[in-house]
């Protein structure tokens, strides 16, 4: 471990997991360094990389002083998240993976709204997707605040971006929380029991990250296994919103949910274990939508599933 002198007054702690990323490391440390933020340290967690990532590491940890890097036995990549939570000094806690980019100056604009809005516990900003040198699609976000979280995760659809890297949150989040080790789709899972914790949260049209999709990357190759343990992860959040008031919102997020469980079906035979909601027929939906749930209405959850899963053979 290569660790320097830490600072009592540093702003934001930016978590890089590392893991078999030699061709991207140092485009993403540069993005991050490029940042006109002073009072900010990067965490580095080599996760048993076997490539030639670890000595990238320690050659960027000698020409930066607020570069701290952990070498550590491989443990996913929930572990290495949770490890440099651990070792973070920052009032604020940002997470950057390693095949990504931070575009522009940022973090400082994101760090002059928590300055002026110190009653923010989360801000999330906008995304840049990237395919090799060329953008796709950028999603980006309003000015709003929220400080009901149901609002905010129903109103934005966060259950359709609930990433951990294209947001700022206060680390006092993140006691007695952590990753979960062993589980894939980690962010969906945490980001709940953040929201939990969280008194204010925002969005902001301010900032970018960019990040670069990965044919061989985890949703990408997501198997039946882990299309459960995605919908499980929705699922423990739908649970807490069912007194929800707006319907036509809601119906929005349970046919979300339903496309999930139709796949998780298909991919694995088993029963389907969504609930019954009584969604409904939103013309935005579009005529598969529509026909999903009206499917639905008239068979049940399971009935639908069987249906949708036999005209996918």
């Amino acid at each position: 471990m290569l660790e320097k002198s830490t600072e009592t007054n540093i702003k934001l702690s930016v978590i890089v997991p590392v893991y078999n990323v030699e061709t991207t490391l140092n485009s993403c440390l540069e993005s991050i360094f490029s940042q006109h933020v002073a009072d900010m340290e990067v965490i580095l967690i080599d996760d048993g990389s076997t490539d030639g990532s670890a000595e990238k590491c320690n050659q960027w940890a000698e020409k930066e002083e607020r570069l701290t890097v952990i070498h550590q036995i491989n443990g996913g990549l929930s572990q290495a998240r949770n490890t440099g939570i651990s070792r973070a000094h920052g009032q604020y806690i940002t997470f950057v993976d390693s095949d990504d980019v931070i575009i522009g100056n940022t973090y400082a604009g994101l760090l002059d709204i928590l300055a002026e809005h110190p009653e923010y516990d989360m801000l999330e900003y906008g995304v840049s997707l990237y395919h090799g040198s060329c953008r796709q699609r950028r999603m980006s976000f309003g000015d709003v605040v929220y400080t009901d979280m149901k609002e905010y995760w129903i109103q934005t659809e966060a259950y359709r971006h609930a990433y951990a890297w294209n947001k700022i949150y206060r680390k006092k989040l993140f006691d007695n929380v952590r990753f979960p080790v062993g589980k894939l789709f980690e962010d969906i899972y945490t980001l709940p029991l953040l929201l939990e914790k969280a008194s204010c949260v925002a969005t902001t049209s301010q900032g970018l990250y960019g990040y670069c999709d990965n044919p061989r990357g985890l949703t990408a190759l997501a198997g039946g296994a882990a299309h459960e343990q995605l919908l499980d992860a929705q699922l423990q959040m739908f649970a807490r919103l069912t007194d929800y008031e707006d319907t036509k919102a809601m119906s929005r997020y349970y046919l979300f949910l339903l496309n999930r469980q139709i796949t998780v079906c298909r991919l694995t035979g088993k029963r389907p274990v969504l609930p019954y909601y009584r969604a409904r027929l939103l013309q935005e939906f579009g005529y598969v939508g529509l026909i999903k749930i009206g499917v639905l209405r008239l068979v049940g959850v399971g009935g639908a599933c069987r249906l949708f899963r036999m005209m996918k053979r």
